[in-house]
């Protein structure tokens, strides 16, 4: 143990003596796109290893009030070391940007694993759900609160374990909400009009036509890209900003779960106004299709996650969580020794197939010119972005 302080240590002041900065790594192929930067596969000069860049623009950030999110973010990324977890190296900035410099994990996500697949079957939706509870439990033992679990966020490496992470790049939850809300009787859970429910810009999804439900899928994954972002996996009392703890994760682990199971969200709609209430309504709005059918005890956990904060599965503890019957079979403490229930194909290190391509999809300008937004219209002085250049060294 402690020798392997002492080894930390020592290559922490090496490193220290060394400034990590952008001229280490050569940027290659964009895996992910937000409102504030993008997120590209990196490889460093000196040691060839591959890693995925975070690149956030200091501006956007600071015009968009994201500072305090994205440094949270660097703060549990570099507190938290966790199997169950992306892995932070390193954190600088210049100029213009901020950088996160993360481990690659080369299997996609599990929105691509849903977009290929469709559904997943109760086997392969229990393993992943369950190395999430492990993921999401690792960060609550740290008094974080994720407030953004959905499928974009949750990356399979190699061998198709899940991490953590947010790749999505907005802020979980801001003000951009709360005028859906506005002039809507929330004080008592009345159920959404029939008429307005099952109206043609908005039927319930399985009384779509396949082509419009795939529409529906790719704009959801357009979103994950934009300053908008998705509310489809928050919990009620985070939008209605009752306050709320760690429980809203659950809400999240949820909608997350039925949609591995049915095919879509469970509140799901092409307006975010009506998603809003279905939500808020949950009581007369969560219903299950008869196709696909799931089992009984699926069922009765997804109605155990998306429910009240006091009996919500979770809330008195992980352990009541893990003790459901749909987990019987699960060997939770030998989750990531087993072989994962997918396998993602994936051809060398340098493989982007199970990401999304970019070539085609507007993001923001990432250009290494001088910001001048940020040096004459904000002042830096109050917004100092104190970035340790290596918080330590970790190897996947």
């Amino acid at each position: 143990m402690l020798r392997n302080l002492e080894r930390r240590e020592t290559e922490y002041m090496r490193l220290q003596r060394r400034k990590i900065g952008i001229d280490d790594f050569e940027q290659l192929t964009v895996i992910g796109k937000g409102a504030f930067g993008e997120v590209r596969l990196c490889r460093a000069k000196d040691t060839g290893e591959i890693f995925a860049m975070k690149k956030l623009k200091k501006s956007e950030m600071l015009s968009r009030g994201q500072v305090e999110h994205v440094r949270s973010e660097r703060n549990l990324l570099a507190e938290v070391d966790s199997r169950c977890i992306v892995k932070l190296f390193y954190s600088f900035q210049d100029s213009e940007f901020l950088y996160l410099i993360m481990e690659y994990l080369p299997g996609g996500d599990i929105m691509t694993l849903l977009m290929r697949e469709d559904i997943l079957s109760e086997d392969v939706a229990r393993f992943y759900i369950a190395e999430s509870i492990l993921a999401i439990q690792s960060i609550h033992q740290h008094n974080y609160v994720h407030r953004d679990i959905k499928p974009d966020n949750l990356i399979l490496d190699k061998n198709g374990h899940l991490k953590l992470s947010d790749f999505g790049l907005c802020k979980p939850l801001d003000d951009k909400y709360s005028n859906l809300l506005e002039n809507e009787n929330i004080s008592t859970q009345e159920g959404i009009n029939e008429s307005e429910e099952h109206s043609a810009s908005d039927k319930p999804p399985w009384l779509m036509p396949k082509e419009k439900l795939q529409q529906w899928k790719r704009n959801r994954r357009a979103l994950a890209y934009s300053t908008v972002g998705t509310l489809n996996y928050m919990a009620p009392e985070v939008l209605l900003k009752k306050g709320y703890g760690i429980e809203c994760d659950w809400w999240s682990l949820g909608a997350i779960m039925y949609e591995m199971l049915i095919g879509y969200p469970p509140f799901c709609s092409d307006e975010p106004r009506i998603t809003c209430r279905k939500i808020i309504n949950w009581r007369t709005c969560l219903k299950f299709p008869e196709e696909p059918k799931i089992s009984s005890v699926a069922k009765d956990l997804i109605c155990h996650l998306l429910c009240d904060v006091e009996t919500r599965l979770g809330t008195r503890g992980v352990e009541e969580l893990k003790a459901h019957p749909w987990f019987m079979s699960t060997q939770w403490d030998f989750l990531y020794e087993l072989e994962a229930a997918y396998k993602p194909t994936v051809n060398g290190d340098l493989d982007t197939q199970n990401f999304e391509k970019f070539a085609d999809l507007e993001g923001p300008p990432i250009h290494s010119t001088k910001c001048r937004a940020l040096e004459e219209d904000v002042d830096i002085k109050r917004y100092q972005f104190y970035w340790i250049y290596f918080y330590e060294i970790r190897r996947p």
